[in-house]
């Protein structure tokens, strides 16, 4: 029969973990609503920017600008992959590293040299263990990413892209659908054209007639540049709102984990404790049979 001293220790080591596993589950739940609005509110920002971008650059088919432009051959492709900085979020990590290792396998079957970046301690530990070394690593985008900290990222890209040291631009990363629907995917950032920009209004239906002033180059020239970096801090809200879902579902699961072993411990303990009150009962009746 099991030590019931040894029962009692290990039942208040889960009832003190359950603790923590239920105030995470808070913090989580809190910080998850904050992340939810944010990326609500940049949702209908960036989807507008989008419309208007491919609108305009479907009017204007007469002007060329150096960010739609599709290249015939992908020489270099920079990946950046966007993970986070805390454990305890369950599969976060694995799924978009296992979307990240997929492109990455493809990059190479194609001949493509790879530019990786990583955000997130627990994707550059991954690939630190792997022995790749990224070109930059980023530990500072937590939860609240702020769009001054994502904007010399989109900067540095544009300059790139603009300037032939990279063809294309992607980033793997949770994209937030709902709360309860996040999917890790690849998504392709550079070139514009093509890129999934929600551009498909224009293709439905009839294409929006714009009458420009300034020039449609003018436009285009600070519309697009603006697109593209929302689009990317729009991956970083949507990351970070799916990483504190998943840590609520993760600590949500590891709370009733620990309840239920707390039921099991307590019957355990129970059927010993009166196992071991039996027998004491029979050693004294043993005892007083013994004396008569």
């Amino acid at each position: 029969m099991a030590n019931t001293r040894a029962l009692v220790k290990r039942r208040k080591a889960v009832r003190n973990i359950r603790k923590i596993t239920r105030t995470m589950e808070l913090i989580a739940t809190a910080r998850f609503k904050k992340a939810l609005d944010r990326a609500t509110q940049a949702e209908a920002y960036t989807r507008k920017i989008a419309e208007l971008a491919a609108d305009l650059s479907a009017s204007a088919s007469g002007v060329a600008h150096p960010l739609l432009q599709r290249r015939e051959r992908v020489d270099h492709s920079l990946l950046l992959v966007l993970g986070s900085n805390r454990g305890l979020c369950g599969g976060y990590n694995a799924a978009v590293i296992r979307e990240a290792n997929g492109r990455i396998r493809q990059l190479n079957q194609e001949g493509a040299r790879l530019h990786l970046e990583l955000s997130g301690k627990r994707v550059i530990v991954y690939f630190r263990y792997q022995g790749v070394r990224p070109e930059q690593a980023y530990t500072h985008f937590e939860d609240r990413p702020r769009f001054d900290e994502v904007e010399p990222l989109a900067d540095r890209y544009i300059r790139k892209f603009v300037g032939g040291e990279v063809d294309r631009v992607e980033v793997p990363y949770t994209k937030f659908f709902s709360a309860a629907v996040q999917k890790p995917v690849v998504e392709t950032l550079l070139p514009l054209a093509g890129a999934g920009g929600d551009g498909s209004r224009a293709k439905a239906g009839r294409p929006v007639e714009y009458e420009f002033l300034p020039g449609a180059e003018d436009i285009l020239r600070e519309l697009l540049p603006v697109s593209f970096k929302v689009r990317l801090f729009k991956c970083f809200l949507d990351a970070a709102v799916s990483e504190q879902i998943a840590r609520r579902v993760t600590m949500k699961q590891a709370t009733e984990n620990a309840d239920e072993m707390i039921k099991t411990l307590s019957r355990v303990y129970n059927r010993a404790r009166q196992a071991q009150i039996t027998k004491e009962i029979a050693e004294v009746i043993g005892g007083a049979a013994a004396l008569e």
